[in-house]
């Protein structure tokens, strides 16, 4: 026979574990897009010109 405390104890132990399960996605959720953010800011900054190229000759030679 299943002792009502053992039903109890399993149904906190198994929300317990879907809240752990639902944070850890949420957290990588957070992470890829903070990811990707990232990476689409770096490609933007690779993009753009250098400041200081194209703005002088070299004329010894």
């Amino acid at each position: 026979m299943v002792n009502t405390l053992d039903i109890a104890a399993l149904s906190i132990n198994l929300n317990q574990a879907s809240l752990g399960q639902s944070v850890g996605i949420a957290l990588a959720k957070k992470t890829m897009e903070a990811a990707q953010q990232n990476s689409q800011e770096m490609l933007k900054m690779l993009e753009a010109p250098h400041p200081s190229i194209g703005k002088s000759i070299d004329l010894k030679g």
